[in-house]
């Protein structure tokens, strides 16, 4: 198969979210799949899987456990027995027993959870945590910010960041990067895993959500500059005198001053829906961190 990263789209089956949810496939010495997707896609990437003559998986490779990203990891080593999957040591327990990783997703995603399904338990011997993990040529970077156990990958030259530097996509041949920074939101923490990115080599930047770019340091600055942007236009509107429909407002002002946002006037309606939603979900982690460093 190719050597350079395949990029496996997994469709959700709901408008706005197709095209948005992906995995890596990765075939040299040894096969590597980078996230598995949500519970109720599994069986689409597993049929992706088999369309690419897929058949021995060694690593999965999970950026975080956000459902989106974990919820397929049991149905894909149930279908590859051979594999195991690296996951950040703290995130293991909600694999095992994923009970308390779906009340919370449920509590923050509602209906956008319902759509991506109940994660399967996953067997704990089928786990590598992240710091036991000894895989010739694999870097494993810990970059906590869009959440506490986020984990970025250098491999084979290439930097799979998951949603460590945003999300970045093609909207009719044009460049969209999102800040994803749902609660609770630090942003010192994620200055600080974009800084640890950057101080690697420039390379191939590969996201979750959903592409890829050449440069890794062009794209993680531009992200680190919108990261300072949204604290600036979320901030404003919140020293406003008005509290009517704050989250409403600051996604008006995003969408309105953010230049990375441009895309978003030429995407689908079922896109945008979606874009609003996590943007929205994105403004609540900045509003209880700047909140809760208010300077009075």
């Amino acid at each position: 198969m190719n050597e350079k990263p395949i990029l496996v789209e997994i469709k959700q089956g709901r408008p706005g979210f197709d095209q948005f949810i992906n995995a890596w496939l990765c075939s040299e010495e040894k096969t590597v799949v980078v996230d598995a997707g949500s519970a109720n896609s599994a069986e689409r990437l597993i049929e992706a899987l088999d369309a690419l003559n897929v058949d021995r998986i060694d690593y999965v490779l999970l950026t975080h456990i956000h459902i989106d990203h974990s919820g397929g990891l049991a149905p894909v080593l149930a279908r590859y027995p051979e594999a195991k999957a690296v996951c950040h040591a703290k995130g293991l327990k909600f694999l095992v027993d994923p009970t308390k990783l779906w009340a919370g997703s449920l509590q923050v995603l509602g209906q956008v959870a319902e759509l991506y399904g109940p994660p399967r338990p996953v067997p704990p011997e089928r786990l590598i945590p992240h710091d036991q993990a000894d895989i010739p040529g694999l870097k494993i970077i810990e970059t906590p910010g869009h959440a506490p156990h986020h984990l970025s990958f250098h491999w084979r030259g290439r930097l799979f960041a998951g949603e460590a530097g945003g999300t970045f996509c093609l909207v009719q041949g044009r460049e969209y990067l999102r800040a994803a920074t749902p609660p609770r939101f630090f942003l010192p923490e994620t200055l600080a895993s974009v800084d640890r990115l950057l101080a690697l080599d420039d390379q191939p930047i590969y996201y979750g959500h959903f592409g890829r770019a050449d440069s890794s340091h062009l794209m993680l600055n531009r992200f680190r500059n919108q990261l300072f942007r949204w604290q600036d236009l979320i901030g404003a509107e919140m020293n406003q005198d008005r509290k009517d429909e704050l989250e409403e407002r600051c996604l008006k002002a995003l969408l309105a001053q953010d230049p990375e946002l441009d895309a978003y006037k030429m995407m689908d309606a079922g896109a945008q829906e979606r874009e609003r939603f996590l943007i929205v979900n994105s403004v609540r982690g900045y509003i209880g961190y700047l909140t809760e460093n208010r300077q009075d």
